[in-house]
């Protein structure tokens, strides 16, 4: 008889072991496998309600900004070009769809006739980290909103610098959210790189023509390093990155060949009369000047 409920107990327990594998089976044949990483595929991503959808950033030239002015209504230069296009996009968009961002920073450029001012190099370090931080920190909290970006002589160098860097997998937010990046008197402007909405010109920005000469260059422009072309261009973002100048605008159309470098680096310092045009001049864009071009060309990209 002990033997009976021995066996009886072992039957007992092997249906047992049976029924829960059958079980098991066919809960793995219609329960739905886990996804990757933990994170439903279905979900989409989404951010805070009081993110824009654009973020339209403006860097201004040189002696345009300052480091503690209001990135939303900047008043350290009222003549500044850049304002000629934030001013009306302002106007013409709801705050809550489209922020205007103004880079302050210390826009400066130490010379012979102006000993007391931060160098070319740390003014433009200076505003580089600013705008870096500024994508950076808007990225982390508003992951959706896309990027416009334009910038006017040193700003244009320190846009296009930027440019470069997220366009070639290097940047603090990914390329498939800058819309459009504009640079307007680009002094590391490289011709066939990005794109020429107007008049194409010859030369090519002063950084690239003096970068040989750099011993000579602190001699009028201490503190100023020629860094020359920007390896890998704008990389991704190429077709979206337009390059515009006038002609014979020193800063972006210097001659390949530098000849007298002392004269070129005092043009560098001085630019010339045609560098201050861009608001007037209309042999840079047909049909338009630079500022209006700008305003049209951002409309668009934000009511895409």
């Amino acid at each position: 008889m002990k033997k009976l409920f021995t066996v009886l107990a072992v039957i007992l327990v092997l249906v047992l072991i049976g029924v829960g594998i059958m079980q098991w089976q066919r809960g793995s044949l219609t329960d739905p496998l886990p996804p990757l990483g933990g994170q439903d595929p279905t979900e989409t991503q989404v951010q805070p309600d009081h993110c824009v959808d654009v973020q339209l950033i403006a860097a201004p030239g040189t002696w345009e900004s300052a480091p503690n002015d209001d990135p939303h209504n900047p008043t350290a230069n009222p003549w500044s070009f850049m304002l000629s296009v934030t001013q009306p996009l302002q106007e013409r968009f709801n705050p809550a769809d489209v922020e205007v961002w103004t880079l302050p920073y210390t826009a400066q450029f130490r010379n012979i006739n102006a000993q007391q001012e931060m160098s070319y190099d740390d003014s433009r370090n200076e505003g580089f980290a600013r705008l870096e931080a500024e994508l950076a920190d808007t990225h982390a909290e508003c992951p959706l909103t896309d990027f416009i970006i334009a910038g006017f002589s040193q700003g244009a160098v320190i846009a296009g610098d930027l440019a470069s860097r997220i366009g070639n997998g290097h940047g603090v937010v990914p390329a498939e959210r800058i819309r459009g990046v504009a640079l307007v008197a680009d002094g590391r402007r490289e011709p066939g790189v990005g794109q020429v909405p107007g008049t194409q010109v010859g030369g090519v920005g002063a950084e690239i023509t003096l970068q040989s000469l750099n011993f000579l260059i602190q001699a009028v422009v201490p503190g100023a390093t020629m860094r020359g072309p920007r390896e890998g261009g704008f990389g991704e973002l190429d077709d979206r990155t337009f390059d515009i100048c006038a002609p014979n605008d020193s800063i972006c159309d210097a001659p390949r060949d530098p000849g007298n470098a002392i004269a070129r680096a005092q043009a560098l310092v001085e630019a010339n009369g045609i560098h201050a045009t861009y608001a007037t001049n209309p042999e840079v864009i047909p049909g338009a000047t630079t500022n209006q071009w700008l305003v049209s060309w951002a409309t668009q990209l934000v009511e895409q």
